[in-house]
C-alpha cells in the first residue's frame, strides 16, 4: 500500500502520531507479536502466583482459600542461618562466572581475530565451541574425572611436573569450590560467547586498521585503540545483562558438581529453594525466596545501568 493510499485512509488521520507510525511499522510489529505474547504469558501472568509468598498456602485450599500469613515467610528466610551462607555463595560464585567468562570470551575473540590462517582459525573455532553443546550432566562428570585423585589428568600433570608430592582432592576442597565453578564454566562457555563478540568486531571499519598500520601502529595498539572501543558498547551491555541474572544461572551446574564435604560453599538460592523449600513442601517459603532473588536482580540492573550512565557509556535504558 503506498503512502499516498495510507494518507487517504480514514483509519490513519494524520501523518505523525503514535498510531501512524505503529501503522507504518506493522510488519515488525506483527514479527515481534508472538515473542510478546511468550513474554506476557510466561512472565507476567505467573507473577500473580506471588500473593503464596504472604500466605500459608496449602494445594488443597487453593490461592482464594489459604490462610493470610503476612510477611512471615519473608521473616523466616531472613532469620535463617543458612540464608546469609547461600546469598553469598550465590553472589560469589556467579559474579567469578560472569568476569572470568566475559574476559576469556573477550580474549578468545581478540585471539581468533588476529589470525590470518583461515584453516587455524575454523580449526580454534570449532574447538572452542564444542564444549558449550554439551549438557552439564556430560560436563560436570568430564570436570570430576578430570581433577579426580584416581587417574585426573589435573593431577597426573602436576605430579609429572613435580609441583604437588601427592594428589589433591579438588572436588572435596570447599576453599577451591567456587574456582573450579568458574573454571568449568569458562571451559563450557567461552567459544559461544567469543562469537558475539567477533561478530562486533565485524562492525569495525577496515580503514580504520589499514591507517594505524600506515602509521605504524603495532598489533597490540590496534587491539588497543580500535577493537576494544569498537567493542566496548556490546561489552557494557552484555556486562548489565549478565548482572541482571546472577541472581537466576548456575543450578544445574553447581547441583552437580556439588557434594556434602563442599555444600557449605556450593549452596546457592536454587538449590536453597529445592533442598528447604519445594522438598518440603514449603510452596510459600520457596515463592519468598523467589521474590526476594527477583528484586536484588532488579536492583543490580539498575545499578548497573545507573553506573554506565554516570560514567556516559551504552546502557539500557
Amino acid at each position: 500500500m503506498s503512502d499516498n493510499l495510507i494518507r487517504n485512509t480514514a483509519l490513519i488521520p494524520k501523518e505523525s502520531g503514535f498510531w501512524y507510525k505503529l501503522w507504518k511499522q506493522r510488519a515488525l510489529v506483527l514479527m515481534s507479536l508472538p515473542f510478546i505474547i511468550y513474554v506476557v504469558i510466561f512472565r507476567y501472568v505467573p507473577i500473580w502466583g506471588w500473593i503464596m509468598a504472604f500466605q500459608n498456602w496449602m494445594p488443597a485450599r487453593g490461592i482464594l482459600g489459604s490462610a493470610w500469613v503476612g510477611l512471615d515467610n519473608f521473616r523466616m528466610l531472613f532469620e535463617d542461618p543458612i540464608f546469609y551462607q547461600v546469598f553469598r555463595n550465590t553472589l560469589a560464585m556467579n559474579f567469578i562466572k560472569l568476569f572470568a567468562g566475559m574476559f576469556f570470551s573477550i580474549l578468545l575473540a581478540l585471539t581468533l581475530n588476529e589470525v590470518r590462517n583461515l584453516t587455524f582459525k575454523r580449526i580454534t573455532q570449532t574447538i572452542s565451541y564444542l564444549p558449550y553443546f554439551i549438557s552439564w550432566v556430560v560436563g560436570a562428570n568430564l570436570v570430576i574425572a578430570m581433577l579426580s585423585t584416581d587417574g585426573g589428568i589435573i593431577n597426573d600433570i602436576l605430579l609429572a611436573l613435580n609441583i604437588i608430592e601427592s594428589p589433591i582432592m579438588f572436588m572435596g576442597k570447599p576453599e577451591l569450590f567456587w574456582w573450579i565453578v568458574g573454571g568449568s564454566h569458562v571451559w563450557k562457555e567461552v567459544g559461544f560467547g567469543a562469537i558475539l563478540y567477533l561478530a562486533a568486531m565485524t562492525a569495525i571499519n577496515p580503514a580504520l586498521y589499514e591507517a594505524a598500520t600506515i602509521d605504524g601502529a603495532s598489533r597490540l595498539q590496534r587491539i588497543r585503540y580500535i577493537t576494544l572501543p569498537g567493542i566496548k558498547n556490546v561489552i557494557i551491555i552484555l556486562l548489565i545483562i549478565n548482572i541482571g541474572m546472577v541472581m537466576q544461572q548456575g543450578f544445574e551446574q553447581i547441583y552437580l558438581l556439588s557434594n556434602q564435604r563442599v555444600i557449605e560453599y556450593s549452596r546457592i538460592f536454587t538449590i536453597f529453594e529445592l533442598d528447604y523449600g519445594i522438598r518440603m513442601m514449603r510452596y510459600s517459603f520457596t515463592t519468598a525466596v523467589g521474590i526476594f532473588r527477583s528484586l536484588v536482580s532488579i536492583i543490580l540492573v539498575f545499578a548497573a545501568n545507573y553506573v554506565a550512565k554516570r560514567m556516559n557509556q551504552e546502557r539500557l535504558f
